[in-house]
């Protein structure tokens, strides 16, 4: 997001991007499609188009995809799909804020906003299309201008266990 007008329109709706979306040189939304079933259109579309390969909801592949939503990941429902197709989201921004703090550019995930209210504007603005698309989380890259507080943090060895 690079026009300033919206980012001053959606601080009112996303408390928790105050200072990225004040100071940040990038700004970025991430958005998560909704109902991607086995058998909707957009994975229909994604195996011929991009993938190059016929698909049938019948075929063994298909069934694959269906058992792991309905049984393994029980995704039976609009909300636990959209959850899932959200940690799909989740894996490109840490990917994003890896890359970024390897060039030491500095980021910050971003998951305090009114969900309603930011999607209500952008679909309004005509970014968004809300039967298809929600919005998951947003990060801010740039360079800081002031020193981090350092973060209090439980110690490694209460957090995790290693199974030998």
């Amino acid at each position: 997001l690079k026009n300033e007008r919206m980012k001053e329109d959606l601080k009112p709706m996303a408390w928790g991007a105050l200072f990225g979306l004040e100071g940040a040189s990038h700004f970025v939304i991430y958005l998560a499609r909704k109902g991607v079933t086995y058998d909707s259109d957009y994975i229909k579309k994604v195996m011929h188009e991009v993938k190059k390969r016929d698909y049938d909801t019948n075929s063994r592949f298909a069934q694959i995809i269906k058992n792991f939503q309905e049984n393994d990941m029980k995704l039976n429902s609009e909300r636990s799909l959209f959850d899932w197709a959200s940690k799909q989201t989740y894996i490109q921004m840490a990917n994003m804020m890896m890359a970024a703090a390897m060039l030491g550019i500095d980021s910050c995930p971003i998951e305090g906003y009114d969900q309603e209210k930011v999607e209500a504007y952008l679909e309004e603005k005509g970014y968004l299309n809300t039967a298809e698309f929600g919005v998951s989380v947003m990060a801010c890259f740039g360079y800081r201008n002031q020193e981090i507080t350092p973060k209090t943090r439980w110690k490694t060895e209460v957090i995790y266990e290693v199974i030998e």
